[in-house]
């Protein structure tokens, strides 16, 4: 739900530091030029959208007018890659590898085999019927149009997807030029509740329990304090490590994602600020420590999960070609980056609407799996890899006032990506696209939920 990474604060203030701020500026573009190298790569290759657009309304909001200028990023479509330049210097490229997606070149990168696409799975059964799906309700219509309309003076929005279903069937949905039903869509944050979700089956196969510790190979000391954090600790956002997740080049997260190829090495050498559970904190160095903990459990690197999670979670849920993406030690960057199409992101939500049920009766997930992910954390309006209404916070008795339900959750990525689940209303509503804070356009997203309840009750 954060924004990942604002870069411009960060060059006005170490330009004027003068000397010292010189390598802090070379590190802030770094990180930027790392930003546009892989969005640009991953939105070209995966997402087949076009790379300049790719940079003008994804890249340069997210690192600023200033850097966003400084910065050329090259595609080459022969060899599969992105390269950034800035002043002088090329500053970063990112590498397409078939069935994996782009990554940055980092020292120390492992290889990754290209595969072939996947076949894509058949739908469920009247999920998603052929073709774009105009809502027949005019409330909904009217509210899908305030979601789209861009008004002069307010934030842009830049919706790219709305998909509604109600009782597991496609009943409206609407794309942006260039963007259909089968396009793959960066997930951003959305990927945690992916993370969720393969923990869930790990946890229905007697793999793993959520209240074991992670079990660090760097955390073995016996008067290590992080030896006591929990998976559900770290899925919970309530790890106590001390892994800033900020607007900033220099935040620990910004420099795990964008420095350094391996992500969950970087986060398990960052040390405990506090004891686990006392305190919410947001973090995507949770997230990857859990990915890398799950890689573990499945086994076969890159491939072995890549294959896990097409045979126990995709393919039950008719989900076709989606892509994950691994860092350069090859453990799945489970924070942020999935892609898929809004319809499919819509499947991952039916499952935890159903409770873990799959559309053909399997159960994937434990029973209760949705209450639990829901549930507040500390009263934060966050569960367990999920954004909540659950609980006192302010954001969420906000979106409650709004007409989102007390028993609505969803996933969320910076930017607006979101999934939003309402029980109690049989809805699934996707969300994508490249918003502007504060809100990334979530009032209209809450208007719309209303409106799809009252219109399909």
């Amino acid at each position: 739900m954060r924004r990942k990474t604002v870069i411009l604060g960060t060059l006005v203030v170490v330009l004027a530091a003068g000397g010292y701020g010189l390598s802090r500026l070379h590190q802030a573009l770094r990180v930027a030029a790392g930003v546009a190298a892989h969005h640009v790569c991953s939105m070209t290759f995966v997402g087949g959208q076009d790379p300049d657009r790719t940079y003008r309304e994804l890249v340069v909001p997210m690192v600023g007018e200033l850097a966003g200028g400084l910065l050329k990023p090259q595609v080459s479509r022969d060899a599969g890659s992105v390269e950034v330049s800035g002043p002088l210097t090329r500053l970063a490229r990112a590498d397409f590898t078939p069935g994996y997606g782009c990554r940055l070149a980092l020292p120390g990168n492992r290889p990754l085999t290209p595969v072939a696409p996947a076949a894509i799975a058949p739908a469920p059964d009247g999920f998603a019927p052929a073709g774009r799906i105009a809502s027949d309700k005019p409330g909904v219509t009217a509210a899908l149009d305030r979601v789209f309309a861009e008004r002069t003076g307010e934030p842009v929005k830049r919706v790219k997807a709305v998909v509604i279903v109600k009782d597991g069937r496609v009943v409206a949905e609407r794309y942006a030029d260039g963007v259909d039903e089968h396009s793959p869509l960066i997930s951003f944050s959305v990927a945690k509740s992916f993370t969720n979700a393969l923990l869930g089956i790990l946890a229905r196969q007697g793999r793993l329990r959520m209240d074991e510790p992670l079990n660090a190979p760097e955390w073995q000391d016996k008067g290590d304090p992080r030896r006591a954090i929990t998976l559900e600790d770290l899925l919970r956002m309530r790890s106590g490590l001390a892994v800033e997740e900020a607007e900033s080049a220099f935040s620990p997260v910004a420099r795990m994602e964008f420095l350094h190829a391996d992500m969950a090495g970087f986060a398990a050498a960052q040390p405990a600020k506090e004891p686990p559970g006392r305190t919410w904190e947001y973090t995507s160095a949770d997230t990857v420590l859990l990915s890398r903990k799950i890689g573990g459990l499945v086994g076969g690197g890159p491939a072995g999960l890549r294959d896990f999670a097409r045979r126990e979670l995709f393919a039950p849920l008719g989900m076709g070609d989606v892509t994950m993406e691994f860092d350069g030690a090859g453990t799945f960057v489970g924070s942020t980056y999935v892609y898929a199409s809004a319809r499919d992101y819509a499947r991952l939500g039916w499952l935890y609407l159903r409770d873990g049920v799959a559309p053909d009766g399997r159960r994937l997930l434990p029973e209760g799996w949705m209450d639990w992910s829901r549930r507040s954390t500390l009263g934060a309006p966050y569960g367990a890899g999920f954004w909540t209404n659950d609980g006192p916070s302010e954001p969420a008795q906000w979106r409650v006032k709004g007409g989102y339900p007390k028993d609505g959750f969803f996933a969320s990525g910076t930017m607006g990506q979101r999934i939003y689940v309402v029980p109690s209303a049989g809805l699934v509503i996707t969300r994508f696209g490249y918003s502007a804070p504060p809100y990334y356009g979530m009032a209209d997203d809450v208007a719309l939920i209303k409106a799809a309840i009252e219109a399909y009750p």
